[in-house]
């Protein structure tokens, strides 16, 4: 509503009022801005961490979750497939509607309000004409609805952000929304910039060009932003944080801003630890799986086992694959994350239908698994799945080894319960090749570090309660310490009488500077604090696994098909898998014929496969199709 309101005459009105009521020598006048623009977003980042520890406290699998989902059914349901737009939601539809609107009515409103009372004979600046005052009015107020993006600009890329869950997006899915934003930032400051830059031509005023303003933002300063983010984006580097400009309203983009340094200085805090890798195997299609040791606190697997999957592609998954390829025995690894839902959000589905092209099975890997795991639980609604997985050669079958994990125990015993059907498409091979031409999976074991340890939650198992605590009292302390010092430092050099003012370029750096520290201290001592505790928890177990060290597995299941196999998940995969060589899915038929009255349809894999599974699946045929695309891309 106040960014509704905030480019209209009526606002305009209210601003004397509200900085004579709201000034203070604490704050100043960024106090008002503070308050109605930043504190309530915080306000609702802190709560939105309460909500979601509860939410992840009290939530169970049961039929009363499922009626919910049916409710909110629509607004996950794919409504617009198309390039460049990509897959898009209802819910994201609605919100990126909303957001389009207020960037018109705001650029619309800021032009009538600036018509109105176009200023002919600025100070310091020649008497110019109607149309060089409308056309600087206009360049003006491209800036400001810059702001608008740059506002929204860092909530998408908050990994752990509180808010996107709140409104049913994750981040992996509005990746796509900050770089629109990013676009359209670039688009509209740049216009800003050139057109100050055609005004002073226009008006001789050049010499504006390298005015460096005490009590506003400087000229030069702001050029040089432009010269840098416009090589950054030339660059084609979208997502690169463009922090260089000087924001007019800085308290107003200040809560995306936050919120992002908290997270990023969070995943950095996490990123120093040295994780324990405990094994890796390279499969015969250029990809790696990395086993890690993790915290029962972790619940993105079901074991003490967290496995990253990585395809050969790239320099720098080259030198992992040649340092692996060597004889070594132990690797220094440092791990960011996990992020994103559990495999465990998927099973409200009464069925489950898995679309995959090539490494795009990888998620679909760690959902199986979890599945397998609860369906030793008989008290568990298990859902029925099909897992359609289409591959360009043999070789890439061995990604199906995966499916299982490379530690046995029972979470490896696949329930009679549990209904499991697998169709694998080799697209460009017609048959199977010898035994003899197939390569055999490698298995390497490595010996812990002194200094490793198991991956954990950055903040422990109750990570979003902490989260809230840091947001809370980093904000706090920020808003204490810039009390202070714009009341004891700030405050008394201004002076409207004289008209001195203290320089805006020193205030801009005083809030970025108190903004970054309070973030540091606040994160720090409470990442180390639930470090401590963590360590005293888990009492140092060193878990100093001295398994043999094969250098090689037995082979791929799916390749020992034909022979008598002794482990029992190994045949009952076998049995559900079904290989399909020199074809393609015949996708619409198969997800139109999907029984039941709630299937959840997860897409992974290129982009022609994703849209073709979202046009199926909003087409309106089959109302009990219920999407989830999982990429990072669009």
């Amino acid at each position: 509503m106040l960014w509704v309101l905030l480019p209209t005459k009526r606002y305009n009105g209210w601003i004397p009022g509200l900085y004579s009521n709201l000034n203070s020598t604490y704050f100043g006048v960024q106090g008002t801005n503070l308050l109605f623009f930043t504190f309530p977003m915080m306000f609702i980042a802190a709560l939105g961490c309460v909500y979601l520890h509860v939410q992840n406290k009290w939530e169970n699998i049961n039929s009363q979750s499922v009626v919910r989902s049916h409710r909110l059914a629509f607004w996950r349901r794919p409504v617009l497939v198309m390039a460049p737009l990509g897959i898009v939601t209802a819910v994201e539809l609605l919100f990126a509607a909303m957001f389009v609107a207020l960037l018109i009515w705001s650029l619309s409103n800021y032009l009538y309000v600036g018509f109105g009372d176009l200023h002919m004979d600025e100070a310091g600046e020649k008497v110019v004409g109607r149309w060089q005052a409308k056309f600087r009015s206009v360049s003006l107020r491209l800036g400001y609805v810059g702001n608008i993006c740059w506002a929204f600009l860092f909530f998408p890329v908050t990994r752990g952000s509180s808010i996107l869950p709140l409104v049913g997006l994750t981040s992996e899915s509005s990746i796509k929304y900050h770089i629109w934003l990013g676009h359209l930032s670039m688009i509209l400051l740049v216009s800003h910039a050139l057109g100050f830059i055609i005004y002073w031509a226009i008006t001789h005023q050049m010499a504006q060009m390298v005015e460096w303003s005490q009590d506003w933002v400087p000229n030069v300063a702001g050029e040089i932003a432009v010269v840098f983010a416009m090589a950054m984006w030339v660059t084609s580097f979208p997502r690169v944080r463009r922090k260089m400009f000087e924001i007019d309203y800085l308290c107003m983009i200040l809560p995306g801003i936050f919120l992002f340094l908290v997270d990023r200085f969070l995943r950095f805090l996490q990123s120093r630890e040295r994780a324990r890798l405990l094994s890796a195997r390279l499969l015969p299609c250029d990809t790696v799986e990395l086993t890690f040791s993790k915290t029962p606190g972790l619940n993105y697997n079901p074991t003490n086992q967290l496995s990253i999957v990585i395809k050969h592609e790239g320099s720098w998954s080259q030198k992992l694959f040649q340092k692996l390829s060597s004889s070594v025995e132990h690797l220094t690894v440092s791990v960011e994350g996990p992020y994103g839902p559990t495999p465990s959000h998927f099973l409200r589905h009464e069925s489950l239908v898995m679309v995959s092209g090539g490494s795009g099975i990888t998620p679909f890997i760690s959902i199986i698994r979890e599945i397998i795991f609860q369906s030793q639980n008989a008290s568990l609604h298990i859902p029925r799945v099909l897992l359609i997985c289409a591959f360009k050669n043999s070789a890439d079958l061995t990604m199906l080894d995966l499916l299982l994990p490379i530690s046995g125990g029972t979470h490896t015993q696949i329930s009679t319960k549990m209904q499991l059907q697998i169709e694998a498409y080799v697209t460009r091979e017609n048959e199977q090749p010898s035994a003899e031409a197939q390569k055999l999976i490698q298995t390497i074991w490595f010996k812990p570090g002194p200094s490793d340890s198991p991956i954990s939650p950055a903040l422990g198992p109750n990570n979003w309660l902490w989260l809230g605590a840091i947001i809370s009292s980093s904000f706090v302390m920020f808003l204490v310490l810039l009390g202070i010092v714009t009341r004891y430092y700030i405050y008394p050099v201004i002076s409207e009488e004289s008209g001195t003012y203290y320089n805006f370029s020193l205030s801009s750096l005083w809030d970025m500077f108190l903004v970054c520290s309070c973030i540091l201290v606040a994160s720090s001592a409470i990442f180390l604090w639930r470090k401590k505790q963590n360590s005293m928890q888990l009492g140092k177990q060193a878990q100093d696994l001295e398994v043999p060290t094969p250098t090689t597995s037995p082979g791929s299941w799916f390749y020992a098909a034909d022979r008598e196999l002794e482990s029992l998940p190994h045949q009952s995969l076998v049995q559900a898998t079904k290989v399909h060589f020199g074809a393609r899915p015949d996708l619409k038929k198969i997800l139109l014929g999907c029984e039941g009255s709630d299937v959840g349809v997860l897409v992974c894999g290129p982009r022609k496969m994703r849209h073709e599974v979202a046009k199926i699946c909003s087409s309106g045929l089959a109302e009990n199709l219920h999407l989830e695309s999982i990429s990072f891309n669009w």
